[in-house]
């Protein structure tokens, strides 16, 4: 068995499973805010890259486009909360490697950052009707970047054999990164072909609940089921990659747990079942595209949560071959302070949705030309002093 860093002997203030169940339940709405940056860069960008100006290809590529800053906001409000409960539950593991590669750790902060701006000023420009997509692809390097550190990242807190070599290999400066392993490019592509999956489920809906013009809509409805149906499919058959690139021991530990089994089944018939509805969306009629499209949203959704449940058994198996058992923490649970988070947490989730909603309505009224209470008789005012003067 391998070395990892002494157990903290502060005890958890709450159940193991407990940690586990808010981390999977954390990163399904993570990793599906990821997936929709990640997909709405690619195919906004492409699509204002060879759409005409004025054409419905390059108003979709900006509806796009500017409701990707708010799906930022929630990528890194929703990544804090599993990033803290992987800290807590795998911290031995994951801040070893974090160390080991600290300078492109670090360095996610200031590719984040710049890829926030990037975002609003491709908003400007696409207000000012003026093409965006150089922006677009230094925004998508961006995102390469973040995603690959973060599979290296996740995949390296799994391989304590390697630490050592890396961290003389940087010198302590955290400068090496790890090579010669199977399942970094899987799970990376896994990731990305689930983004544009998604983000082509997002489009859907957009044609099928927003004011943008009919051309407009047909395109996001037809090209977003196209799209999602297409590449949640390859995630499929990326998942199977990530699957077969497990060691042996792996493969044979994960199917002893009847949870396991029952999570592959889920994502696999969530997946054929976001097929079936994202083709229905795209090529159905268009008078049902609210409903096709959310049941494509909805079980894109479920599905992530379905390989999020996968992901964290793989992790746990592989960990546990390793000499590392999650499990094996002293707790001492403080449930006064469990049911105040609790309780916060689920009303955190009730603002968000409200905020969203909010976010929603406001768009549809602008959309439709609508004035708050008030603003149309204020403006007769000032239009009636001005003709005065």
């Amino acid at each position: 068995m391998f070395q990892f860093p002494t157990v903290d002997p502060i005890p958890l203030p709450a159940p193991v499973w407990l940690f586990k169940l808010l981390h999977i339940v954390t990163l399904t709405l993570h990793l599906t805010a990821v997936q929709l940056i990640l997909g709405g860069v690619t195919v906004a960008g492409i699509w204002n890259f060879f759409g005409r100006e004025g054409s419905s290809l390059k108003e979709a590529s900006n509806s796009i486009l500017k409701k990707l800053p708010t799906v930022m906001t929630y990528v890194i409000n929703f990544g804090v909360p599993p990033l803290l409960f992987a800290q807590v539950l795998y911290g031995r593991a994951l801040y070893t490697s974090s160390v080991l590669i600290g300078l492109y750790w670090i360095g996610v902060i200031v590719v984040l950052t710049l890829i926030y701006f990037l975002l609003y000023r491709s908003v400007d420009r696409a207000n000012e009707g003026k093409a965006w997509w150089g922006y677009g692809i230094v925004i998508f390097a961006g995102l390469m970047y973040i995603a690959k550190v973060f599979s290296i990242n996740m995949t390296l807190m799994l391989r304590p054999e390697d630490w050592q070599a890396i961290y003389a290999a940087g010198g302590g400066l955290g400068t090496s990164l790890p090579t010669g392993d199977p399942t970094t490019t899987p799970r990376f592509l896994f990731m990305l072909a689930g983004g544009i999956g998604l983000s082509g489920a997002a489009m859907t809906v957009i044609s099928g609940f927003g004011d943008e013009k009919d051309t407009t809509k047909d395109v996001l409805r037809r090209w977003g089921g196209i799209l999602a149906a297409l590449f949640i499919a390859l995630q499929g058959g990326a998942g199977l990659w990530v699957y077969n690139s497990q060691v042996a021991a792996v493969k044979a530990g994960l199917f002893q747990d009847p949870m396991f089994a029952y999570a592959i089944y889920a994502w696999a018939g969530l997946l054929i079942l976001s097929v079936v509805a994202a083709a229905a969306a795209a090529f159905g009629s268009a008078s049902r595209a609210r409903l096709t499209s959310t049941a494509t949203v909805l079980f894109g959704v479920l599905a992530t949560g379905a390989f999020t449940l996968l992901r964290d058994r793989i992790r746990d198996v592989t960990l546990l071959s390793k000499g590392f058992d999650v499990w094996d923490r002293t707790v001492v649970a403080n449930w006064s302070v469990v049911l105040l988070f609790l309780g916060l947490f689920v009303a955190a989730l009730i603002l968000i949705g409200y905020i969203l909603f909010a976010i929603a309505r406001s768009a549809r009224q602008m959309a439709l030309g609508a004035t708050v209470p008030g603003q149309e008789q204020m403006m007769n005012e000032v239009l009636e002093r001005h003709d005065d003067q």
